[in-house]
């Protein structure tokens, strides 16, 4: 069995909204709900944590009930950076297993987490190749990297428990600091395998404005018309 850590204490400031984007309505719902209602009908997710600030704990409250989210729903402290949010939610999680999403990521079907909670490896993530010219530099140029070595790192990832938790510890430690959970945890664990999973061309993140007006279309194309 799984927990499910959604990350929800994103401010959005880049959004420039009255509020954060996974609270925004996406289809007549607020984005969060998206997740929520689908993670709802998997039955190898046990229960869900849900990191946010204190604020907006009373809203989502009011969404579960209203939606009828029946999975057991626990509320961690949303942390200064998305790694400490991480961490924040892993405190609450007592399964073996545990799969990590972000809330502002709405468009990834029960499929798609049914086909990662059924990837035979115990830590397994979503990656598409990327399709652009790649180069390292900022002002100047650094070097050259070959795409077809790198990944468009998606989530849900999936891990277990006792690993992503034993590395968040050291990253914690050392001062360390990692934008998402695979690469942390092959930091610490070179040899444990961690197995990318083809990821979904409408996956994207709800980052800007111009995120949420894709958005709409994504959910026509992939999801209002596919059910």
């Amino acid at each position: 069995m799984y927990t499910l850590v959604l990350l929800s204490g994103g401010t959005g400031t880049r959004m420039k909204k009255d509020i954060p984007k996974q609270y925004l309505l996406l289809a007549g719902k607020p984005v969060i709900l998206h997740i929520l209602e689908r993670i709802n009908k998997i039955k190898e997710i046990l229960e869900i944590v849900i990191v946010c600030t204190d604020e907006y704990i009373s809203l989502i409250e009011k969404m579960l009930a209203q939606y009828n989210i029946t999975k057991m729903v626990k509320f961690a402290n949303a942390g200064e950076t998305r790694q400490a949010s991480v961490k924040s939610g892993l405190e609450l999680v007592t399964t073996e297993n545990v799969i990590i999403h972000e809330a502002a990521r709405p468009f990834v079907s029960e499929k798609d987490f049914t086909r990662l909670i059924n990837e035979p490896c115990e830590n397994a993530m979503f990656g598409l190749s990327i399709p652009f010219t790649v180069i390292k530099g900022h002002d100047m140029v650094e070097g050259i990297l070959d795409r077809s070595e790198l990944v468009n790192v998606q989530l849900p990832q999936k891990f277990s428990t006792k690993i992503l938790k034993e590395a968040h510890k050291k990253a914690e430690r050392e001062n360390r600091h990692f934008t998402e959970d695979a690469g942390l945890v092959y930091y610490y664990y070179p040899n444990t395998d961690i197995t990318i999973c083809e990821g979904m061309t409408y996956d994207i993140k709800l980052t800007t404005s111009l995120d949420l007006i894709i958005g709409e279309s994504i959910y026509q194309e992939y999801f209002a018309r596919r059910k």
